[in-house]
């Protein structure tokens, strides 16, 4: 199809920089909805490196991107819009997870993951991780406000969880989660950023190891058994998705305890709605992950063919980042999208991604904080923040979230 000529021209001659920053807590950027009226299919350079990429800011056409075969989630590639300082060397050593992997070798570490992951088995967890949350209440009430929610619930919690899950001894969370913010924030050195890597992959390197010939009942023992069953991957594969796993399955479940706390303290009709009708919460959850849609970097892809999107040729090479958090408030699918509504019908937000690289987690990410927004309000009826919204700080990291929640009761 032939490109748009008037939209070429209008894109290279506005460049624009990206990340942006969002001005409320409770909104995305700006810019987004602007984006989304007048150039969905925008041309950008990023802050960290001045590297040009474009911007997918309507609903359909995130959809679109991120279902097409066409484009590669492989972020070592020429062009891919990585958002971190990252030397070439460095970036071509560090062993890819499956999130970056294309077929066939996404293909085959999904197909070992997937069965860890059904939502049967997640709901086997359900008394474990209300057993985890009672325990960290049951902290926060002893310590008496204010307390930091962060600290004492939103980390702990979800941690605990993934650590007992992939079979971790969980004295090392506190590394775990220092090596997870220095990965994932943008503004770290790349001295920094590098040992985090190779720390972290070390770590995870010697618990396979171990596993390998003391084996126990957990994830990593699974995947261990069943390749060698039926040889798959490789030892640094396990290694692999057991370093995703344990950096990203805490991390945006993390933060969104801390933000869906704020969010529903902040509209206390809400959260009254759930108070009154706990058969709400599920549609609660769906809502507050949409409202807040954490993470836009998921969306980062670069083009292996040239590619038409609503009239705009994306060539061969060119990077890509399909923004979640614009697709979630495209009010053509979403009306009165800046509005929380724990009502709406929020299953088709893009949350945890779209396609093949759909988050594996997600009904654990569900779960929990299913049981994290019951258990709280119900436990501490009269919980408040402990601070005004615009003495909070919060994270301008690939994953947005909250440094402290002070509450108190």
């Amino acid at each position: 199809m032939m490109t748009k000529p008037a939209d070429q021209d209008r894109v290279a001659a506005e460049p624009r920089t990206f990340p942006m920053k969002r001005t409320c807590p409770f909104s995305p950027p700006e810019e987004y909805a602007v984006l989304r009226e007048t150039e969905p299919i925008s041309r950008a350079t990023l802050k960290v490196n001045g590297k040009p990429t474009w911007l997918i800011t309507k609903h359909e056409h995130v959809k679109q991107v991120l279902g097409d075969p066409r484009v590669s989630s492989n972020l070592k590639l020429p062009g891919y819009p990585l958002q971190v300082t990252v030397p070439d060397e460095m970036l071509q050593s560090i062993p890819l997870t499956f999130v970056s992997m294309d077929p066939p070798d996404h293909t085959a570490q999904r197909r070992m993951l997937a069965p860890e992951f059904t939502l049967r088995r997640m709901r086997m967890l359900r008394p474990r991780i209300q057993e985890i949350v009672d325990a960290r209440i049951e902290a926060m009430l002893a310590e008496g406000g204010p307390v930091d929610l962060v600290t004492m619930l939103a980390l702990p919690v979800p941690s605990l969880v993934i650590c007992e899950l992939l079979g971790v001894p969980y004295e090392a969370h506190q590394k775990f989660e220092e090596w997870s913010m220095l990965i994932m924030n943008r503004d770290v050195s790349e001295e920094e950023r590098g040992r985090a890597h190779y720390e972290v992959d070390a770590f995870v390197d010697r618990l396979v190891t171990i596993k390998e010939t003391t084996p126990g009942d957990d994830l990593i023992s699974h995947l261990i058994a069943k390749n060698r069953a039926e040889p798959t991957v490789e030892h640094s594969d396990i290694a692999g998705m057991a370093r995703l796993m344990l950096v990203a399955g805490h991390e945006t479940t993390a933060n969104m305890i801390g933000l869906g706390t704020l969010a529903l303290l902040e509209h206390p009709d809400q959260l009254n709605a759930i108070k009154n009708d706990p058969t709400l919460l599920p549609k609660a959850v769906e809502e507050l992950l949409r409202y807040f849609s954490i993470s836009d970097s998921g969306g980062a892809r670069v083009a292996l063919e040239d590619i038409e999107i609503d009239g705009v040729t994306i060539r061969a090479g060119d990077g890509l980042i399909a923004l979640n958090n614009a697709a979630n408030h495209d009010h053509a699918v979403f009306p009165g999208p800046d509005t929380l509504d724990i009502h709406r019908e929020a299953r088709g937000h893009l949350a945890f991604g779209y396609g093949i690289h759909q988050c594996i987690g997600q009904s654990l990410a569900r779960i929990e904080l299913e049981i994290v927004y019951a258990t709280l309000f119900n436990r501490i009826p009269q919980l408040r923040l402990a601070a005004s919204v615009d003495e909070l700080e919060f994270k301008d990291a690939m994953v947005f979230g909250l440094r402290a929640l002070p509450v108190t009761w």
